[in-house]
């Protein structure tokens, strides 16, 4: 059997669009000599869709354009049609929908197999929209059984979680079970760093122990925080790969299930250089979804306003990118020829508008209500607060997306001033440790110096006052971000942390400036998550709470 691997991406909502473009690559798989052409989870609607679900005329367009699907299929009867979409649930309480696989040929409907595991962890809330399947079902195709499941449905492995199965059935075991010949999954798998090698094992692992077929499509693009990096994979009956979809890239590739898999087809991609690609996936499917042209940044000479510069660059071209370097007499001579100089070697249009005049005028306005104090953040603050509204008019007048360059570790501890450099419409680095930001720009400079070396050798500093710089507040960045993971990502306990080594008062203290800065957090820009737990979506913390770890 020939299988159409269609790896997409779609736009969220975008019903239309959506559906145009799978009719199109199924018609063209088809006169292929295609027999069934596969797409992604809920592809229809985009995943995630999320309260878009809940307006019942999306759902009532969403039927249509299902039905539009179905008798497309009509003009060519021997090839299959498979794609994700809600369905109403055909129950009198509970969840009124469910997130169904649709396998349609020749103008009809063969089967609807709905998602039975439905995840309620870190980024998904899928049981806030969906009723589980009732039933588990295979289905006749063209002289093969198919069993066709939905993303979660083949995780339910006990190899993937430590405390065990997080569910009471497994899907792809039923399947095989009732006589399926080939396995599907149609999934929106999101994309962090290691993820790949993750899901290649796993559905290799069912491919083995099965011994059938087993055909994976993800979704790629980016939605929001998620970022899908696509790579499907189809694997023969021996769990050798028969083909390898591209990492954060739109691939349509037809594979001969009867074909034997070739054992090294499969290389993952470094964890940097994923990373790498994430981020600029991210970027541009955020500016092109949400219909911006341009984006601003704000040039400091640091690390972190470089890598987002080089990052913008790569994502919606220099041309498309504004640097804007504010100089106060706190910085230095260095951090304003670096910015020049980076912005020169990306091809960046670049503003300097030093800020001391209006810092000045600030301070000259406060000065009769700040009269006996001595100066603190506050002054430092306002510097901050300044950029961030400079930047903030280049977007409003010429319509640029600010995006501000803050890095998870300084959002982690509240290293950050809101509405100053906080400000933005993206927040490119939010997921990306300080640490890996130095081992991106290494990425960035691995075929020539992009970033010049000054920037990644200076110690960092915000320059808010003479001779700051970060260690003078916070732990050195390799101590800070080990404890970060384990305590964020990990969910470690503050005992637990000091157990692996650390200073006792210094995991205190760190844990203790992360319990206390989620009202900043919350105010932050979106980011785009790129490890295991991200700031946002995924991790919901109280505000007001009395925490002690």
């Amino acid at each position: 059997m020939k299988i159409t691997m269609a790896q997409l991406n779609p736009v969220v909502g975008d019903l239309a669009g959506n559906g145009s473009a799978a009719a199109s690559t199924f018609e063209a798989a088809a006169k292929a000599g295609s027999d069934l052409v596969v797409f992604p989870e809920l592809f229809l609607t985009g995943y995630p869709p999320w309260d878009l679900l809940e307006r019942p005329w999306f759902i009532e367009k969403t039927a249509a354009a299902v039905d539009m699907l179905v008798r497309r299929t009509e003009a060519h009867p021997g090839t299959g049609l498979l794609f994700g979409a809600p369905r109403r649930a055909e129950v009198p309480e509970g969840k009124p929908l469910h997130n169904s696989a649709i396998l349609a040929q020749g103008g009809r409907i063969l089967l609807e197999q709905h998602k039975s595991l439905l995840p309620t962890y870190d980024v998904f809330d899928e049981t806030r929209y969906f009723a589980p399947a009732p039933d588990i079902r295979t289905v006749a195709f063209k002289g093969e059984v198919l069993g066709i499941t939905i993303c979660e449905d083949a995780w339910n492995d006990a190899g993937q979680w430590p405390q065990g199965r997080l569910y009471g059935r497994d899907p792809v075991s039923i399947l095989a079970g009732r006589g399926a010949t080939i396995l599907i999954n149609i999934s929106a798998s999101p994309f962090h760093a290691g993820k790949e090698e993750i899901r290649y094992g796993l559905i290799r692992g069912h491919a083995r122990r099965h011994g059938r077929p087993f055909v994976f499509v993800n979704q790629v693009g980016a939605n929001d925080e998620l970022v899908f990096d696509g790579r499907s994979f189809a694997f023969d009956g021996r769990g050798d790969p028969l083909a390898v979809g591209a990492a954060f890239g739109e691939d349509v590739r037809t594979v001969d299930l009867d074909a034997r898999g070739t054992p090294g087809l499969f290389e993952p991609l470094d964890r940097i250089g994923s990373v790498y690609e994430a981020l600029v996936l991210g970027l541009r499917d955020y500016m092109r979804k949400c219909g911006f042209a341009r984006a601003v940044v704000g040039l400091s000479g640091g690390i972190d306003s470089a890598v987002t510069c080089a990052l913008a660059a790569a994502a919606v071209g220099p041309r498309n990118v504004l640097a804007v370097t504010m100089p106060m007499p706190f910085s230095s001579a260095g951090s304003v020829e670096d910015s020049i100089a980076l912005a020169a070697r990306l091809g960046l249009s670049c503003e300097t508008l030093p800020i001391g005049p209006l810092y000045d005028a600030y301070l000259g306005a406060l000065a009769p209500h700040f009269a006996g104090r001595a100066a603190d953040t506050t002054e430092e603050n306002l510097q901050a607060r300044i950029r961030g509204n400079i930047l903030m008019a280049f977007s409003n007048k010429f319509g640029y997306l600010v995006l501000s360059t803050g890095n998870k570790s300084e959002l982690a501890v509240g290293y950050c001033t809101l509405y100053g450099d906080m400000s933005g419409g993206l927040a490119i680095l939010s997921d990306v440790p300080k640490t890996m930001v130095y081992e991106l720009a290494a990425h960035i400079n691995r075929a020539g110096e992009v970033i010049p070396r000054a920037v990644i050798d200076k110690p960092p500093s915000a320059e808010l006052k003479p001779g700051q710089v970060d260690a003078d507040t916070l732990p050195p960045y390799p101590v800070l971000d080990d404890i970060l993971r384990e305590y964020v990502e990990e969910l470690r306990s503050v005992d637990e942390i000091i157990a692996l080594g650390h200073a006792p008062e210094t995991v205190r203290r760190v844990a203790a400036m992360v319990d206390r800065n989620e009202y900043k957090r919350a105010q932050a820009a979106p980011g785009l998550k790129v490890t295991t737990k991200a700031f946002g979506v995924g991790r919901r913390m109280p505000i007001a709470a009395k925490v002690s770890g």
